[in-house]
C-alpha cells in the first residue's frame, strides 16, 4: 500500500505554520480494503531508525523520495511521513489510526489525553536508550538549578511544555521558540539558557556548556486514534504490529547460544547459564553427548563462552535473533 494525506510543514522564521492534513486517497491504494491501518511514521532523525526496526519485525516499507507516502508491502496498511512534533494531534483527530512519536512531543502538543498508548518502544537515531531534554547553560553561568532561571531568557524547541514546566514551579521565564542550533544561541549569548535533547551529553559538553538538570525523559512511543481501536479489524492490526515492533526490539539485545555437552558435565553447564526458562536440551545420535540451546544478553556472550569452555561445552555457536515474542 501507499498513502493518504498531506504533510505539513513548520513555518519560516519560528512561527508554527500547520498546514490542513488533507486525507486523501492514494492512487495506488486498493480500494477492495476499506479498512487500511493509516500509519505515520516519523520523518527526520527518527526516520531510518524506524524503517529498520519495521524491516526487522516483517515490513519492508521502502520511501518514495518525490513525496511523502512510503509503498509497504502489506496491503492492510497505508503509510505517511510525519514530522513527529505533529504526529499526535494527526492521531488524535484521526487523520491517522497509528502513529509513532516520542512522549515529548505527545506532551508538548497536550494530546496525551486524546490519544491512546499502545506501548513504549525504547529506540533513537543513534542508540538504544531514552532521549533526555536538559537545562543547558554556559559553564560559567551562575545557573546551578531550575529556580535560577527567574527573570531569564530561554530558547527551545520545546516551548509549551517548557513554559508549563516553569509555571508549575512558580518560576517566571521568558521562553522562546528556536528552531535548530539551539545550543549555539547560548555559546552566541543570546539567551540564558536552552532546553536541548539530548541521549549521552556529548555534544553539549564538547560545546563547553553544562547540563544543569533534566526536565524530561523521553522514549517513542506507538500511539493509536480511539476511535480506530473500536474497529475490529484495525484493532487487530495495530496489535500485530506492536507485538512484532517489541519482539524485534526484545531481539536485539540477546543472541542465542547452542552448545554440544557430555551427559556428565550438563548440571555444571546448565548452571553456568542465564535463561528466560529452563535451557533445551536434547541428545545427540551418540547418547553420551547432549545439545543445549539458549537465550543470553549479548552482552554477557565474551564472558560466558570461556566459562563453557572451561566447563567441558564444545562447539558453542552464537548466533543472531531477529524477534523474539
Amino acid at each position: 500500500g501507499s498513502c493518504v494525506g498531506h504533510c505539513s510543514n513548520q513555518g519560516e522564521g519560528g512561527g508554527r505554520m500547520v498546514q490542513p492534513f488533507v486525507p486523501s486517497r492514494s492512487p495506488t491504494a486498493n480500494p477492495l480494503i476499506m479498512t487500511q491501518l493509516r500509519l505515520g511514521l516519523p520523518k527526520g532523525s527518527l526516520e531510518q531508525s524506524t524503517l529498520a526496526l519495521f524491516e526487522q519485525a516483517g515490513w519492508k516499507i521502502s520511501p518514495n523520495y518525490r513525496n511523502y507516502y512510503p509503498e509497504v508491502d502489506d496491503p492492510e496498511l497505508s503509510c505517511v511521513l510525519v514530522r513527529a512534533q505533529e504526529m499526535a494531534p494527526y492521531v488524535a483527530n484521526g487523520t491517522l489510526d497509528l502513529g509513532l512519536t516520542g512522549l515529548d512531543w505527545i506532551l508538548e502538543t497536550e494530546t496525551q489525553h486524546q490519544v491512546e498508548e499502545i506501548c513504549t518502544l525504547t529506540y533513537s537515531k543513534s542508540s538504544e536508550q531514552p532521549s533526555r531534554w536538559v537545562l543547558v547553560v554556559p559553564k560559567d553561568s551562575p545557573v546551578t538549578s531550575i529556580a535560577d532561571l527567574q527573570g531569564k531568557k530561554i530558547a527551545t524547541e520545546l516551548v509549551g511544555f517548557t513554559q508549563r514546566y516553569l509555571a508549575e514551579r512558580g518560576i517566571q521565564a521568558s521562553v522562546e521558540f528556536s528552531w535548530g542550533a539551539t545550543e549555539a544561541k547560548v555559546v552566541e549569548g543570546l539567551v540564558d539558557a536552552v532546553v536541548e535533547i539530548t541521549e549521552t551529553g556529548s555534544t553539549i559538553r564538547a560545546h563547553g556548556l553544562r547540563i544543569v538538570e533534566d526536565l524530561l525523559v523521553t522514549e517513542t512511543r506507538l500511539i493509536a486514534n480511539p476511535q480506530a481501536r473500536q474497529d475490529p479489524g484495525k484493532r487487530a492490526k495495530i496489535d500485530q504490529i506492536a507485538l512484532m515492533l517489541k519482539a524485534a526490539l526484545a531481539a536485539r539485545h540477546k543472541v542465542a547460544l547452542k552448545l554440544n555437552v557430555r551427559d556428565r558435565d550438563l548440571d555444571g553447564i546448565v548452571a553456568l547459564l542465564p535463561s528466560l526458562h529452563a535451557p533445551t536440551v536434547s541428545h545427540l545420535y551418540d547418547r553420551e553427548w547432549l545439545a543445549v540451546e539458549t537465550v543470553v544478553d549479548a552482552r554477557l556472550v565474551r564472558d560466558l563462552v570461556p566459562r563453557l569452555r572451561l566447563a567441558g561445552a564444545e562447539g558453542i555457536l552464537e548466533y543472531e535473533l531477529r524477534k523474539m515474542a
